[in-house]
Parts: structure tokens; C-alpha cells; sequence
């Protein structure tokens, strides 16, 4: 999809500050008056949070009438109120353009059969994939999440091309493909994964099991859902669609504008969006910005693949993990299947413990988890034990998988997995 005609982006984010002050509470009080002179100027403005868009449920941040908002989508909310972000009829044009041009940037056309296993209703994920198909001209196969056995069967039996979903649903999609037949027996030529964060590691096995190219995609429903930034063919970070979106990474302790090429905290500006605009959201995406050209020739400047959250950083008995260092590790193991838990525990007056269990094809189980210990400890510092389990033993996710167990938060601690 070709970059929009509207303004450029100083133009549309002055255009934007403007409006948000008239009619936005929370930016009336924080956005200092007068427009900015450079796009960098905007490492002068205030953050925006998770806690701003709670604090403010449901409607406080739109910039529009109700009556002009034609969608609602909205978080889980599992961890307190939903993040709900609207879309007027502008809104969901934009949408479908940038989503349009992640299909394209992974090569998808007229002649192919999408099945999108991405949840409809209030996740973005499943219509924001469904508009961006259909944007290309596509056949749309609307499976949604679950229902395994069924996707499968309508992969083999629709002539799936290109398959959309979570990377952890599509190693459950794997595995039950194998299972089925022995062999895949599909026609499935790419797929694009996003909504969790994945390693190198776990693209390998997919490409493998599934015979694909896979392709990251980005988005948060903060920012009106997935279509902020795609990979292209090179697979060398995802680009920005910065006729769309502004990025800049800072330190996320301080929160200070960092160079490009410095690892730090995505922050995302939305330049375009009517019902439910941001001024630089704090992701908690950990990432890298460059604006090095990419082979594939576009415009747009990449981040890096993102490599976790700040705030899923683990630390035990003082060391800072991340859960996708360990992923990263255990996928160069073999007969590991992509299924895993980390369970973080700690017994009265001793110091944390974490256990890696996960799932293996392997004869020698105690081997195994020999070698996991040693390389986990040499590659990050950390002495840890690993529990290695017939596959199939832990439980599947059919969208976002659940990766940490941390007992720790729990009254009185200590426990097992589930």
C-alpha cells in the first residue's frame, strides 16, 4: 500500500497537538502551547501510559464524539481495567492501509488464501489481519483462534497459503499437523506471527515444522492494534510506517531520548488516528531504532526485533533474566519442541530459585537437563534446575502463551507448575 497524501509528519503531528489540547482533558493539562519546530522537539513532550489510558476508562482519551466512533476494541484486562481504543470511519481506513502493506511486505497477493487463527471480537488482532487480507485481495479463511483439529483440516482442505496467528499457536498447529498425517501436507508458504514476543530461535523451529517464511508483525491496541511496523523479504527488524507513526527509543529508567542504535524503550506517537490519538506511549517494548537503508528499498526507518518487555524482566537472587534469552538458549537443543515454563519459587528463608521445564524429544531426559543447567549458567550467569517432559505434558495456548510462573507473587510462595 502506497504512503498516504495526507500532511507530512511535523505538519500532522501540530495538527494533532492542536486537537488533542481542545478536546482531550488529560493533553489540555500536559501539552505545553504552541507548535513544535522539529520532529525532534517531541522528546519535550509528556509520556503517555498504560495507567493514563486506566485511569481515564473508557472514553476519557478520545478525541471525538461518540457518536462518530463506528469500533471498539479493547485489552484483556486481566491485570486490571481494559484498555479500550476506538476507530471512526477514517480510522479504519488507515487501518486496512497499513495492514494492507504488511501483507504486502510479506509478499501475500490476490492469489492467496489467508486463514487468519487470530481472535475476532475485542482482540485487535483477528480484524485488524482480516482487513489487511482483504485490503490485498486475498481470500480470507476467518477461523479465529482454537478448535485445532479444524485447523487443520480446513488448512489442508482450503489450500492455506498463508497462516496468521500467535508463533506459539502455530508450534501447537505444528505439532497437531505431524500428528494427523506424519507429514504436513499443506500448501503453506508464509506466516505472520506477532501479538507476543519470540525468538530467532522459535522462528527457526516454525519455518521448519511449518515449512514457511514466517514474518513479524507489530502493533499494541494502544496504538489502534497491529499494522505499526512489519518485516519485510530481508528479515533485518521490522519498518515503521512513518507516515502513520512517529518511534523514538529512551532509557526506560529515566526515559531520556537515546541515539539511534542504542537499546532502550520503544515509544510510539500516532500521527493520523481520530477517535483515539497517542503522544508518546510508552510501549515497554525493548528494541533498537536504526535508519540504515534495507535492501528491500523501503522508505521507512526498522527497530529491531523486539527482544521483551521491560517489565518482563525477571530477577533472581539478583541477576536480571529475560525470558527470551532462555527461549533463544533452549531452542538450540535438540528434540526441544518450542514448549516451555519458567517457575520462579522461593522457600522461607532461602533465596529465589528458577526451574526451566519443558518438553523433549530425547532418550536421556537427565542428560539433557545437564546440559541445559551448564549452558544456561555459563551463557547468562545463573545456576538454575531444568525438568524435561514427553511432549505433549504441558498445557497449549490457543492465542497468547503464558510463559512465567512466579510463585513469589503469591502469599506464602512455594508451589508447582500447573
Amino acid at each position: 500500500m502506497n504512503a498516504t497524501s495526507e500532511p507530512e509528519p511535523l505538519q500532522a503531528l501540530n495538527g494533532l497537538l492542536a486537537r488533542l489540547r481542545e478536546k482531550v482533558s488529560l493533553y489540555r493539562e500536559r501539552l505545553p502551547e504552541g507548535p513544535l519546530r522539529t520532529m525532534e522537539d517531541i522528546g519535550r513532550l509528556p509520556f503517555t501510559t498504560k495507567e493514563d489510558f486506566r485511569a481515564n476508562y473508557p472514553f476519557g482519551l478520545f478525541a471525538v464524539p461518540r457518536k462518530d466512533v463506528v469500533r471498539l476494541h479493547m485489552s484483556s484486562g486481566t491485570t486490571g481495567r481494559p484498555v479500550v481504543t476506538g476507530y471512526t470511519r477514517h480510522d479504519l481506513a488507515l487501518w486496512a492501509e497499513c495492514m494492507g502493506r504488511v501483507m504486502e511486505y510479506a509478499g501475500v497477493t490476490s492469489n492467496d488464501v489467508v486463514q487468519n487463527a487470530y481472535g475476532y471480537g475485542l482482540f485487535t488482532g483477528g480484524m485488524g489481519l482480516h482487513l489487511g487480507a482483504e485490503a490485498v485481495g486475498a481470500t480470507v479463511v476467518p477461523t479465529s483462534s482454537g478448535v485445532t483439529q479444524r485447523q487443520v483440516m480446513l488448512m489442508r482442505d482450503l489450500g492455506t497459503t498463508v497462516l496468521c496467528c500467535t508463533p506459539s499457536y502455530a508450534l501447537v498447529l505444528a505439532e497437531a499437523l505431524h500428528a494427523s498425517g506424519g507429514h504436513l501436507d499443506t500448501r503453506l508458504r508464509v506466516g505472520i506471527f506477532g501479538a507476543e514476543p519470540w525468538s530467532d530461535g522459535m522462528r527457526r523451529q516454525i519455518e521448519t515444522r511449518l515449512d514457511l517464511e514466517a514474518f513479524d508483525i507489530y502493533g499494541l491496541t494502544e496504538l489502534g492494534g497491529p499494522g505499526v511496523a512489519a518485516e519485510c523479504s530481508r528479515h533485518d527488524g521490522l519498518h515503521i510506517f512513518e507516515d502513520h507513526f512517529y518511534a523514538e527509543v529512551v532509557d526506560p529508567d529515566t526515559g531520556t531520548p537515546l541515539q539511534e542504535g542504542q537499546p532502550g524503550e520503544l515509544v510510539l506517537t500516532s500521527l493520523r488516528r481520530e477517535a483515539s490519538p497517542v503522544v508518546r506511549y510508552r510501549t515497554r517494548d525493548r528494541t533498537v531504532l536504526t535508519s540504515e537503508p534495507c535492501a528491500c528499498g523501503s522508505p521507512y526507518r526498522r527497530f529491531l526485533r523486539v527482544q521483551g518487555r521491560t517489565d518482563d524482566m525477571l530477577v533472581v537472587r539478583g541477576e536480571n533474566v529475560f525470558p527470551s534469552q532462555i527461549e533463544e538458549l533452549l531452542a538450540g537443543f535438540g528434540g526441544f519442541n518450542g514448549q516451555y515454563i519458567l517457575v520462579i519459587d522461593r522457600q522461607a528463608h532461602a533465596l529465589d530459585t528458577l526451574e526451566v521445564v519443558l518438553e523433549a524429544d530425547t532418550a536421556d531426559e537427565q542428560g539433557l537437563e545437564q546440559e541445559i543447567r551448564d549452558r544456561i549458567r555459563d551463557s547468562i550467569g545463573l545456576r538454575i534446575t531444568a525438568k524435561v517432559l514427553r511432549p505433549g505434558v504441558l498445557p497449549r495456548s490457543e492465542g497468547k502463551a503464558k510463559r512465567v510462573v512466579d510463585h513469589r507473587e503469591a502469599p506464602g510462595g512455594s508451589g508447582s507448575p500447573p
